[in-house]
């Protein structure tokens, strides 16, 4: 990869982390993850964001999520296919490896306090 990429949450597979030979996790590693998750905070530019999810998927990532509080929506990225946008009782695609069943409304949930 060409440019440094820090996404909100970066989830990599353990056999894609480089371990140090005392076996710690390297501080700094250029890799791309395998899902990426950005979620869009008032103050940044949506195609910024999205096109850090772009060039993550150019590298070898397998899922991106481009998460809107506004709206509460979730732009689903695949690598060769169209975003999707999801919402509501969607469901959202994960890694296959990953055994997990989310809706847009459960993930927004999460963010009410004193729910």
């Amino acid at each position: 990869m060409h440019s440094s990429i820090v996404p909100d949450i970066a989830v990599f597979q353990w056999q894609h982390i480089p371990f140090s030979t005392e076996g710690q996790i390297l501080d700094d590693f250029n890799l791309p993850p395998d899902w990426t998750i950005e979620i869009l905070s008032p103050e940044q530019k949506p195609n910024k964001v999205i096109g850090n999810i772009l060039h993550c998927l150019k590298y070898g990532c397998r899922l991106g999520w481009f998460i809107d509080p506004d709206d509460g929506s979730v732009l689903a990225f695949l690598p060769g296919q169209q975003p999707e946008l999801m919402q509501g009782s969607d469901r959202l695609p994960v890694l296959e490896e990953i055994h997990l069943e989310l809706t847009i409304d459960q993930v927004f949930s999460w963010l009410l306090m004193g729910k």
